[in-house]
């Protein structure tokens, strides 16, 4: 982790806002009416994906990829003026909470600004042209972080923005420089020594394939030396792998627990179900019983806890990223109420205990938070059924208030009984 990692960020909440999809009129001030609720989600920070304008050579569908940038230093006119993107960064401030916004530094858009001001700045390929190290990515061209110029122009643009917003979400930051990324946060610190910096790190196998191939791309071990938060790619596989069917419970929690050992005590890791390159989750399981339980093991698990916006509604549409759409058109429940009950739980859980998962019978979780002082357990049933199963859960027998319901949950033997509804005691 960053020397000077905020450990209070352990327990938050952070909502991704995709401006264009967010309303029907899809621009910035058309977002403030929404403040009240998404606060009382308990959110901490709202993460803006990119504001900037989007280039037109190569775009994808109708409106282009929000992530081909073409000014890094200006906003999307479609979105409102500058003006109109302060006045949304005051009210959320007004809201109590924080505001990041999308930064993309491995790539622009074949037609950016810097790329017209300095072509030196970018990658050519064997033949020449700009275009990408990696993949088939039509509508970007890739950076050449070997110009130190190119690192002076970005970090005074980071610096910019600093002055405006509280953090920072860095798109395929692993592909970036790390020594790019100190240096970037040194000089952010003199303006905004609070600001929040979440990398967004690459699946395992992606970065296996760069590196297989030349290109750079760092562990997340080495990205958490610049950044106070990180995406959990490095176990996403293993996730989408457990969904399908092709490994049980216990090889996906398995990798979760072994975070625990690989990272720096205050690790911080992004946990999510569902955001904008991921399918909605509510479409990948087969009950509302069993959506519960994952929410709920969601906010259990150490780390930032995120909210893909209209996730809320438990909608199974995705959200399209190259044309206009809508984010709240697909509400199936509303599930409101149970996120403020598990971001009431999230802040109770310790931030300096060990953490641990355990599956039981490849149908359940038992989580574990063990401090000097405080012990605190999770009971997550994935996948139900009608037998009576009771759980080990380590603590004295007695009663106990469960942290989401309230309800009173007895503990006889070391044991709980397993039932539909999750439950965090201790």
């Amino acid at each position: 982790m960053a020397a000077n990692t905020d450990p209070r960020l352990q327990n938050q909440v952070i909502y991704s806002i995709y401006v264009r999809n967010h309303t029907s009129e899809g621009t910035f001030r058309a977002v403030i009416p929404d403040l009240d609720r998404i606060r009382a989600l308990g959110t901490d920070i709202i993460w803006l994906m990119p504001i900037h304008p989007i280039g037109v050579e190569g775009k994808k569908g109708t409106l282009g990829c929000p992530y081909a940038n073409r000014d890094y230093r200006a906003v999307n006119p479609a979105y409102g003026t500058m003006e109109d993107f302060e006045a949304l960064v005051r009210e959320i401030h007004a809201h109590g909470m924080k505001c990041m916004i999308d930064v993309v530094y491995n790539h622009t858009s074949p037609d950016s600004v810097l790329y017209r001001e300095h072509p030196e700045y970018f990658y050519r390929g064997p033949d020449g042209k700009p275009g990408n190290k990696l993949g088939d990515w039509a509508d970007v061209i890739d950076l050449d972080y070997s110009n130190r110029g190119l690192w002076q122009y970005l970090t005074d643009t980071l610096v910019m923005w600093a002055g405006l917003v509280d953090g920072f979400r860095c798109d395929v930051a692993s592909f970036v420089p790390v020594e790019f990324w100190l240096q970037a946060r040194a000089a952010v610190a003199a303006v905004n020594p609070d600001c929040v910096w979440l990398a967004e790190t690459v699946h395992r196998s992606y970065g296996c394939l760069a590196r297989r191939h030349g290109v750079y791309s760092a562990s997340d071990g080495e990205v958490f030396r610049a950044f106070d938060l990180e995406y959990e790619y490095d176990v996403r596989e293993v996730f989408d792998q457990y969904l399908r069917g092709e490994v049980p419970l216990s090889r996906y929690l398995d990798a979760l627990s072994f975070q625990e050992a690989c990272y720096p005590a205050n690790y911080n890791k992004l946990r999510f179900l569902e955001n904008h390159d991921q399918p909605r989750f509510a479409s990948r399981v087969k009950s509302w019983r069993e959506l519960e339980n994952w929410l709920a093991l969601l906010y259990f698990e150490k780390g930032m806890t995120m909210l893909y916006s209209g996730q809320e509604f438990a909608p199974q549409k995705a959200v399209g990223l190259f044309d206009a759409d809508d984010a709240y058109c697909d509400k199936r429940r509303d599930l409101q109420p149970y996120l403020r009950q598990l971001r009431e739980m999230k802040r109770t859980l310790p931030q300096d205990a060990c953490f641990q998962l355990e599956s039981v019978d490849e149908r359940a979780v038992v989580g574990r938070y063990d401090g000097v002082k405080l012990a605190v357990r999770g009971v997550f049933d994935l996948r139900g059924g009608k037998d009576d199963v009771r759980v080990a859960v380590g603590l004295a027998d007695g009663s106990y208030t469960d942290r989401i319901s309230g309800r009173q949950i007895t503990v006889q033997d070391g044991r709980v009984r397993l039932s539909d509804a999750p439950c965090v005691i201790g």
